[in-house]
């Protein structure tokens, strides 16, 4: 099985994508994992890409879908890509690219969430050190993190919390959410992309819902 999943910072996509992968037992592919690997491991791919990196500049979809497309062709067991694609013409692009390469895209997963709630949640979500995936979230009682020796620690495992320096941004959550809710060029743009040409069926859960109703309403659509 192979899927994409998409949701807005906030919306508790990587929670149910670790869901996902662990019922039907495939790869859960981070797109920033995919830079880090190439780049650590020099390929051509790699070195081309941190040059923009390192300038600060975007790297050209000409880079980056090739090195998802790889990462994705090595993964015959089946795969669930986080974090790409980014805009419409990302979308098209990794389209033609799976097509061409004759892999098949079954499902694409979009987490619906109001902007302001998804800030909201960005603001008082905490990350484990063990593991991001790990629910914790100071606002909600359901995952709220417990308290050992005086500090708050990872409901899950114990695991040390800290909070993104921009998780705390008010304006760096804005241009993330820019990126993510413009339905012209951006994010939901891509999400559009998908249910418009069709061949691959586009599953929309509420993801205001609680981790357990978002999972049992998305399992419920996976076949």
């Amino acid at each position: 099985m192979n899927i994409l999943t998409f949701g807005p910072n906030g919306s508790g996509k990587g929670t149910q994508g670790a869901i996902v992968k662990e019922k039907y037992n495939i790869a859960h592919i981070e797109s920033g994992a995919i830079f880090r690997e190439h780049i650590k491991g020099g390929t051509e791919l790699g070195k081309k890409a941190k040059e923009y990196i390192d300038r600060g500049d975007l790297v050209p979809d000409d880079i980056t879908v090739p090195m998802v497309l790889e990462t994705l062709d090595n993964n015959k067991g089946g795969w669930l890509l986080d974090g790409f694609p980014r805009s419409k013409a990302q979308a098209e692009a990794l389209d033609k690219a799976l097509k061409d390469a004759g892999i098949t895209l079954d499902y694409v997963i979009e987490i619906l969430l109001d902007r302001e709630i998804a800030k909201d949640r960005i603001m008082g979500r905490r990350l484990c050190a063990n593991d991001n995936n790990h629910p914790n979230h100071i606002a909600f009682e359901a995952i709220k993190p417990v308290e050992k020796d005086g500090k708050l620690v990872c409901r899950v495992c114990g695991g040390e919390l800290s909070a993104r320096a921009d998780d705390q941004d008010v304006d760096a959550i804005s241009k993330r959410h820019d990126i993510y809710y413009d339905d012209v060029t951006g994010t939901v743009a891509a999400v559009n992309y998908f249910k418009e040409n069709g061949g691959t069926k586009v599953i929309s859960v509420d993801g205001s819902a609680s981790i357990k109703e978002v999972s049992s309403s998305l399992m419920g659509q996976l076949s």
